[in-house]
């Protein structure tokens, strides 16, 4: 026969089973199960967090995939002057040929500066500082034109 409990005992705050005790070292009451569980026994020492610190972060290195290299456009040869360029699609959909290499945008006019992103999409820079990199247009500098 169970014996029956007052309605004011504490209830344990991991399984909820009546009857259970304050345990000061977790600032909650639990049963006596869930006590030993929480606190450990003799056979399970604590993990210090330095111990697994270095295994948890080999895990999350391992987990995260490598970079991709950024896209190259295709080769382009120009039929006016000969010299080499690379196509990319712009954000629009369409199809530009950018000059190898990059130049200081304090030497290219506002409409004719490029960038390319990492996944090879030709962008076309607004505004930018004197001191910042672009690309530019093979057709805006073709010696053929």
């Amino acid at each position: 026969m169970t014996t029956p409990v007052s309605p004011a005992s504490p209830v344990c705050a991991a399984c909820e089973t009546p009857g259970a005790a304050w345990s000061a070292p977790l600032g909650m009451p639990l049963c006596a199960a869930c006590t030993t569980a929480a606190t450990g026994t003799p056979d399970r020492d604590p993990v210090r967090l330095g111990d697994i610190l270095p295994v948890t972060t080999a895990t999350l290195r391992a987990s995260i995939p490598a970079p991709r290299p950024p896209r190259t456009g295709s080769l382009m040869t120009c039929r006016l002057c000969g010299a080499e360029a690379r196509w990319h699609r712009t954000v629009h959909g369409r199809w530009v040929a950018i000059e190898p290499g990059e130049r200081p945008t304090a030497g290219v006019p506002r409409g004719e500066r490029w960038y390319v992103a990492g996944d090879g999409t030709a962008v076309h820079l607004r505004g930018a500082a004197p001191s910042d990199t672009c690309r530019v247009s093979h057709f805006s500098v073709c010696a053929g034109r």
